[in-house]
């Protein structure tokens, strides 16, 4: 397989690149649907929790169903189904529908990127080469370049609803164009994938990762959810100056990501990941502790970097546990990534209703300091040592 490394690569990043974008075109739009819909603080995030309850939904089958097809399958059926549903909130007419609309794109968003996880982890298997920093840092740039789409339609004067759907129906071709092309890999590397039994409880190892990847995911969310609401509303920025937050937050989250490789090989998983920890608490402090706008977004850029290499790093450490399945692991690590991502914002959205959003977003250093406590349940493992020769020479 070592011929087709870098096309296989590539396809994988694309794929990573592809999947977030008409997600990211949703974010900063947020706020103008809590208008449209007349809907506080709470009624809001009552609504979020959608999302969390359509990821909950799937944690009793995704896992299976992605061992059993493999990522190549899990990729293509399920960006047609994304594609179809990532818009509906943007049409809901009231905050029930906007709750179910959200509850059946949490379905889709958490098995797809189950997929997208399980085929990155199988790619690095195959070729030998280390992707998986680097392929969601393509991630990161998918949804950072889809918030400034979402960002250029509030600018013109576009449509929630109509917007996202026009770019959804544009990536759709794209994105099954590039999954179809995806080599099936060998029998034997699906198979090393099979989730021969039922769901299990996981390890102590396993949920030590979990653990350091729910502060860090929780954060992402927040940021995404309510970055732009918290522009509005502490700083009254206006237009498209309210999407900026997130804007700034997912290009250093990307930044970050591409250089986490070759990071990760030269001081090692726990270093960084005890760096980008303290970068993030020190991030969220300067946002809460903003007088103005500007440093708010200082703040944004210092958490994204924070943020940036935690669930990459936490799906290799997962992937590389030997008690169970590849896939069962990452199955169990993909749920609590997306429920931490996901449930974070309604939360904060409660306690922003009764004592505003800067003591909303104060609960994220909570997390954040777990996550920093848990670096150390990165440590690498057997066969690490070589994966980080090989990045080097990757890189």
């Amino acid at each position: 397989m070592k011929e087709c490394a870098v096309p296989l690569q590539r396809l994988v990043m694309l794929i990573f690149f592809l999947q977030p974008i008409a997600f990211g075109a949703w974010l900063p739009r947020i706020p103008d649907i809590q208008a449209k819909l007349q809907l506080g603080t709470a009624d809001l995030a009552i609504a979020l929790l959608g999302l969390p309850v359509g990821t909950l939904l799937t944690l009793s089958f995704a896992g299976r169903v992605v061992s059993h097809i493999g990522g190549r399958a899990a990729i293509i059926y399920g960006f047609v189904f994304f594609l179809a549903v990532v818009s509906l909130p943007a049409f809901a007419p009231t905050v029930t529908l906007l709750f179910f609309s959200l509850l059946i794109l949490g379905v889709a968003l958490s098995t797809v990127e189950l997929g997208m996880n399980v085929e990155a982890d199988l790619t690095e298997k195959v070729t030998g080469l280390i992707i998986m920093s680097r392929s969601h840092g393509f991630w990161s740039l998918g949804i950072m370049f889809g918030s400034l789409l979402g960002v250029g339609a509030i600018a013109i004067g576009a449509a929630p609803h109509w917007s996202i759907l026009a770019i959804s129906v544009i990536v759709l071709p794209i994105a099954l164009i590039v999954s179809t092309r995806l080599p099936k890999l060998p029998e034997s590397h699906h198979a090393e994938t099979a989730v021969k039994s039922g769901f299990k409880l996981p390890g102590l190892a396993l949920l030590g990762v979990c653990a350091f990847v729910f502060g860090v995911t929780m954060t992402e969310g927040a940021i995404a959810d309510w970055s732009a609401v918290y522009l509005r509303d502490v700083f009254g920025s206006e237009g498209a100056q309210m999407g900026l937050g997130y804007s700034v937050f997912a290009c250093m989250v990307a930044a970050g990501r591409f250089s986490g490789d070759y990071l990760k090989g030269r001081f090692g998983a726990v270093a960084i990941a005890r760096a980008c920890g303290t970068a993030s608490l020190a991030g969220m402090a300067i946002i809460l502790l903003a007088p103005a706008a500007p440093l708010a977004l200082i703040g944004f850029a210092a958490v994204g970097v924070g943020v940036s290499v935690g669930f990459p790093l936490a799906v290799t450490a997962a992937a590389a546990l030997t008690d169970r399945p590849a896939a069962a692991s990452l199955a169990i690590l993909s749920f609590v990534a997306l429920l931490g991502f996901l449930i974070g914002p309604p939360i904060i959205g409660f306690i922003g209703e009764y004592w505003g959003l800067r003591a909303g977003l104060a609960v994220l250093i909570v997390p954040l300091s777990v996550s920093l406590i848990f670096t150390r349940m990165l440590t690498p493992r057997s066969g690490d040592a070589q994966s980080r020769l090989v990045e080097r020479e990757a890189v």
